[in-house]
């Protein structure tokens, strides 16, 4: 060709190195040239054929030299692998299967967990695949290992700050827990919160553990970082910033409502169009499941339920249908909770407010026999109002426990997966399209495997401190039934909630129908500007619809995602087709949306939000008392203690508190929205100037969504709590900040 393209490079020494770039100077007639390489090369006798690495230009496969198509062939096949034999740490080879790793049947009952995957009734996106034997009781499941495989390139080994952040997640499920639970067996601590000072005691005075507890976890680094241990025998957390203003803001109906539209699942309210709210489970088998809630008993401002429905002013934060068919098996466990609708009356001065919280259980009589539900209204006074408080909480255990397993891990971490794999599979480094999507994707396969070894695995984290318990991961796999590629596109989700219309006059077209909705109107703001990016890049290698068509790598690229990597939902009418230059640019703005925007939103305000117990509980012990029981007498008497003994009890609050807390932070080397980790990534000036008006364009949004927060008119960017919404502005300091969009999931 004249100049370098590529070149081999063979590792004589018998340990690994890590090859960032390597740079040409003084090519004639060229000038320089880089290689963006950022890869572990292991011993050459290790690997088929010589490592390859290409300079930073970009071609479509049609438009490739001739001497590159070779190399760039072959390099795809060997990404691709065979499908056969276990995995082995140097390799590269990205593959698919389902997730058949979550249990170990070998350990006995308690640790089998089903295939989830691979079948219409327990569908689900894949993993990459680790080709590790199967238990002896199970041929189906595969072993657990204390190293996952992940492709070599997905793990960065040491290198990476966020790496601290990642080993802190296994350090914690290996060394701390056990500790933690040990000191609850000598009952050194009590095993309950008494009051609500107790638990504000987390912050402020600190936990009183044993010497021995301490000793074992006070060397570990995690613990340094996250943890102060004051003196010898005390652990504190950080305060957590709902009550850094107030301490008692929370407990209000206003910021109970704030929370659907700014807190940490701000995906989940939709505007009601019928009332009473049905149900969408089959009535054969589940009966007559609609709301028992009635007009008469909703303080509606004057407005009848005819008028509040016309006007759009009603709203529902609806986890009825994906609780009640897990209800009466979660109830079997130490769990007790319900099935909960709440219904929303948007205020003259455009803040929400509730207006009942229905509470429903399975018929003692049967499934088909439908429900058994009580419907809770607002109170301010007496045993009334620690009724009305419980129920929210009973409200927000059901939230939390949607938000860490469906919106958080499925809608984000789960779902990007396959389009990970493919594109390693299916577009060489050289596509533009690889080059657009794969900062996006940086550390995401590694967190999903440590996910499914610490976290969502049987008697895993989540397990041990969430509702569902090992039910968790099956609900998602019901959730994913329903899930629809085109609607993760911001606007499309807004409308399909009911939150918004489609309306020319309105920006981006769409107006919201509870305008200060701070999740959606920052969101809409990034997701433009995603969109705008996209658009920019795309149409400088693609001019028509027919260059898309005859793209042979794209073509193979989305039917692999497609028919492998969400394959149980290959034949639904809705993925796009991928023949024209708007349907890649939406799919493009879709998975860099889910990446790091969505993600982000659902991500970092887990302590801000969750880290005060009281505030997001994430399970339930018992259910509403009945009068003239002791428990109701205690509910009259200490009403502090009977919220208490209702939710989380204390080890698992420590051990949520300890998770949340690594989960929400930012690494010190975190790239962010508009940033790229290498300036060369590609040699092609017009993208990157297109690059540079991205990045621009997020520095001027962070400015405007500054100056929202402080208008006092938009009270729900703030509320009672006085935290102003912060997670969609693109750029943090590293740690705790509560704002900040990274380019990948990679926590």
């Amino acid at each position: 060709m004249g100049i370098p393209a590529a070149f081999y490079i063979k590792n004589y020494m018998q340990v690994e190195f890590y090859l960032k770039t390597l740079t040409l100077e003084d090519v004639p007639n060229h000038g320089t040239i880089h290689f963006v390489c950022n890869s572990w090369v292991y011993n050459s006798k290790l690997y088929k054929t010589p490592r390859i690495f290409f300079a930073n230009k970009t071609y479509l496969p049609s438009e490739t030299p001739s001497p590159l198509v070779k190399y760039r062939e072959e390099e795809l096949h060997n990404l691709r692998g065979d499908g056969t034999g276990e995995r082995k740490e140097h390799e590269r080879i990205y593959d698919y299967d389902v997730y058949n790793d979550l249990g170990n049947p070998d350990h006995g009952e308690n640790f089998v967990r089903p295939v989830i995957g691979g079948s219409s009734t327990l569908p689900y996106p894949r993993r990459g695949r680790t080709g590790r034997y199967p238990t002896l009781k199970d041929p189906k499941s595969e072993k657990p290992a204390t190293e996952v495989y992940v492709p070599r390139d997905e793990n960065f080994g040491h290198l990476k700050s966020s790496d601290f952040l990642t080993y802190g997640i296994k350090s914690l499920s290996q060394c701390v827990l056990p500790a933690f639970e040990s000191a609850f067996d000598l009952n050194f601590t009590p095993n309950e919160f008494d009051s609500f000072q107790d638990v504000r005691d987390l912050f402020e005075g600190g936990i009183k553990l044993p010497l021995d507890v301490i000793s074992t976890i006070s060397p570990l680094p995690v613990i340094k970082e996250l943890f102060r241990t004051d003196g010898e025998q005390v652990l504190k957390f950080p305060e957590p910033h709902i009550i850094q203003v107030s301490k008692s803001a929370w407990m209000t109906d206003e910021e109970f409502a704030r929370e659907m539209l700014a807190g940490v699942n701000p995906c989940m309210i939709r505007g009601l169009k019928e009332f009473p709210p049905k149900s969408n489970l089959d009535p054969t088998i589940y009966g007559d499941q609609t709301s028992k809630i009635t007009a008469d008993v909703m303080e509606l401002d004057g407005c009848t339920i005819e008028e509040a429905l016309a006007s759009g002013r009603l709203f529902i934060l609806d986890y009825h249908d994906t609780f009640m068919p897990y209800l009466r098996r979660i109830n079997e466990t130490s769990a007790k909770a319900y099935a909960t609708r709440t219904i929303l009356f948007l205020k003259e001065n455009g803040t929400l407010k509730p207006v009942a919280i229905e509470l429903s259980l399975p018929h003692p009589d049967g499934d088909n026999s439908g429900v058994v539900s009580q419907v809770i209204l607002p109170a301010n006074e007496g045993v009334e109002s620690t009724i009305w408080l419980l129920a929210k909480a009973y409200v927000v255990v059901n939230d939390s426990c949607y938000h860490q397993l469906m919106s958080h891990w499925l809608n984000t971490h789960a779902v990007i997966e396959p389009f990970i794999i493919a594109t390693h599979r299916q577009l060489s480094v050289l596509h533009p399209i690889h080059k657009l999507l794969t900062p996006h994707f940086r550390d995401t396969m590694n967190i999903n495997a440590l996910a499914r070894q610490s976290l969502i695995n049987a008697d895993g984290i989540i397990e041990k401190t969430f509702l569902p318990s090992k039910y968790g991961v099956e609900m998602s796999s019901a959730v994913y039934k329903n899930w629809v590629f085109p609607d993760q596109a911001l606007p499309n989700d807004l409308i399909k909630r009911n939150m918004a219309v489609k309306d020319s006059s309105s920006p981006y077209g769409l107006r919201l129908l509870i305008e200060d909705y701070p999740y959606a109107v920052d969101g809409l703001e990034i997701w433009e500007t995603i969109k705008t990016w996209v658009q920019d890049y795309v149409s400088l290698y693609y001019a028509t619809d027919d260059d898309i068509k005859i793209d042979s790598e794209l073509q193979h690229w989305w039917k692999e995602v497609v028919e492998e990597g969400h394959g149980d939902l290959k034949d639904k009418p809705w993925w796009p087709k991928l023949q024209t230059l708007e349907e890649l640019v939406e799919v493009c703005t879709i998975i860099i949306w889910t990446a790091s925007a969505l993600h982000a939103a659902v991500n970092f305000g887990q302590y801000p939000y969750g880290g005060f117990i009281l505030n997001r509980p994430t399970l339930s012990r018992r259910l509403l008392p009945e009068q003239g029981t002791s428990q109701y007498e205690e509910m009259v008497k200490s009403p502090q203690k009977a919220y208490l003994r209702t939710i989380t009890p204390k080890l698992q609050t420590l051990i949520d508190l300890s998770v949340i807390e690594i989960l929400s932070r930012h690494a010190s080397d975190e790239v962010y929205l508009g940033e790229r980790e290498n300036p060369h990534w590609t040699s092609d000036s017009k993208a990157l100037q297109a690059f540079q008006k991205f990045a621009n364009k997020l520095a001027e949004i962070e400015a405007k969504l500054a100056k929202k927060n402080n208008d006092p008119s938009l009270s729900h960017r703030f509320g009672p709590v006085q935290l102003p919404y912060t997670l969609l502005h693109p750029t943090s300091e590293e740690g705790l900040t509560f704002r900040g969009i990274p380019n990948s999931i990679s926590i």
